[in-house]
C-alpha cells in the first residue's frame, strides 16, 4: 500500500471512525473469516440471581475505569463530542440490527437508569529509524481505541440489554447499513464469538465494515452484565482500517473494568 493510500486511509478511519465513535470497523477479509470458523454463536452465559441492586451515577463513576487501573494507555474520564454520541445520532436502516449500531457507538442500550462514560486509547509502538514510512505510519495507528460505556438498569433491563444485542448479531448476521452523527456505517457482516467471562452474563460480536479503499475491516463489541448493570467495550484499531487485519480488545482493560464493579 502506497504511503499517500495509507495516509488517505488512516485520514479517513480517523474521522469515520473516531470522531463517530470510532465506527468504521468489522471483521477482516480472510483472516477474519478463519478467525470466525468454529466459533459459537453469541450465546450469552447467563446465571439466576437474586435482584441487583441498581447503581446511581455517582455509583457508576466510583465504579468507571480509571488511569490508575491500567498499566498502559491513557484512560479518558471526560470524552470529546465526538466520542459521546447520543442516541438519537444513531440510526439502523433495520431497527432489528439498531442494537448492534448504539453499541458500536458506545450508546446504552434501552432505557438505563444511569450510565457513565469512559474510553481507553493503548500506547502505539515506536516504529525503528529505518522503518519505511508508510510503515512507520501504519504503526503510529496501530493501537485499539476503546469506549466503555457503564450503564445500570432497573428491574430486568440490564438482561434485556444484552439479549438484544445477542438477538441482533443473529438476525443481522449478513450486515446491515446505519448512520452515526450523519456519516454512514456499511457493514458487511456480523459474526460472534466466545462471551467473555468474569460477569454474571456476556457477549462478543465482531462487525465487518467497509473501510476506505475497499477494505473491510473489523470492529469489536463486548459486553458483560454484573447485576443491574452492563459493560459496553466498543473497540477499533486504526491500523486495521486501512489494513482489514484483525486485533483483539484489550483484555486487560476489559478484566480491570469488570473487577470494579465486584
Amino acid at each position: 500500500m502506497r504511503t499517500s493510500s495509507v495516509r488517505r486511509t488512516a485520514l479517513a478511519a480517523s474521522a469515520a471512525a473516531l470522531a463517530l465513535l470510532v465506527t468504521a470497523c468489522g471483521g477482516s477479509g480472510d483472516d477474519q473469516d478463519k478467525a470466525d470458523e468454529g466459533k459459537g454463536k453469541a450465546a450469552p452465559s447467563t446465571s439466576a440471581a437474586a435482584p441487583a441492586k441498581t447503581l446511581t451515577a455517582a455509583e457508576l463513576e466510583k465504579a468507571a475505569l480509571a488511569q490508575s487501573d491500567v498499566k498502559g494507555g491513557k484512560v479518558a474520564t471526560k470524552l470529546p463530542a465526538t466520542d459521546d454520541i447520543a442516541a438519537d445520532q444513531v440510526k439502523s436502516e433495520d431497527a432489528a440490527c439498531q442494537p448492534l449500531a448504539h453499541a458500536q457507538a458506545g450508546v446504552a442500550q434501552g432505557e438505563p437508569a444511569a450510565t457513565v462514560k469512559r474510553s481507553f486509547t493503548g500506547d502505539p509502538v515506536k516504529p525503528s529509524a529505518d522503518t519505511k514510512p508508510e510503515d512507520a505510519l501504519l504503526a503510529a495507528l496501530d493501537t485499539e481505541k476503546v469506549l466503555i460505556n457503564l450503564a445500570s438498569y432497573e428491574g430486568d433491563g440490564a438482561e434485556q440489554a444484552v439479549q438484544g444485542v445477542v438477538a441482533a448479531a443473529e438476525k443481522c448476521a449478513g450486515g446491515f447499513k446505519a448512520t452515526l452523527v450523519g456519516e454512514p456505517m456499511d457493514v458487511a457482516k456480523v459474526a460472534t464469538g466466545d462471551a467473555p467471562e468474569g460477569g454474571d452474563e456476556g457477549a462478543a460480536v465482531t462487525l465487518t465494515v467497509a473501510a476506505d479503499e475497499g477494505v473491510k475491516a473489523p470492529a469489536k463489541i463486548v459486553l458483560v452484565r454484573k447485576g443491574s448493570t452492563v459493560v459496553t467495550f466498543s473497540a477499533v484499531n486504526l491500523a486495521s482500517m486501512a489494513t482489514g487485519k484483525d486485533f483483539e480488545v484489550p483484555a486487560d482493560v476489559v478484566a480491570a473494568q469488570v473487577g470494579k464493579l465486584d
